[in-house]
């Protein structure tokens, strides 16, 4: 754990650019992200988080103007949501 110091500058110098966000996730979820960073050149499970993200907003407007990526992104979420309890903590 950092140092309460330590912690204190990191916020104040990212402040209004960057939270911190600490979760707890399975080892399936954190395989998914070494996974996802190591097949897209990322560099590291951080920034695979933004990468999962970045996609997903891409698929979600891409949605508004073609139907099949709608129907897509709901067929994903429908999946999900089926294996929920293997993904969520």
């Amino acid at each position: 754990m950092a140092e309460k110091k330590a912690q204190k500058k990191w916020r104040d110098k990212y402040r209004f650019v960057k939270t911190q966000l600490n979760v707890m996730a399975k080892k399936v979820t954190h395989d998914g992200l070494e996974e996802i960073a190591e097949a897209y050149g990322l560099s590291g499970k951080a920034e695979a988080v933004a990468f999962c993200c970045f996609v997903t907003r891409a698929q979600i407007q891409k949605g508004w103007h073609e139907p099949r990526s709608k129907i897509l992104m709901d067929s994903m979420a429908a999946g999900f949501r089926g294996q929920r309890d293997i993904y969520s903590p």
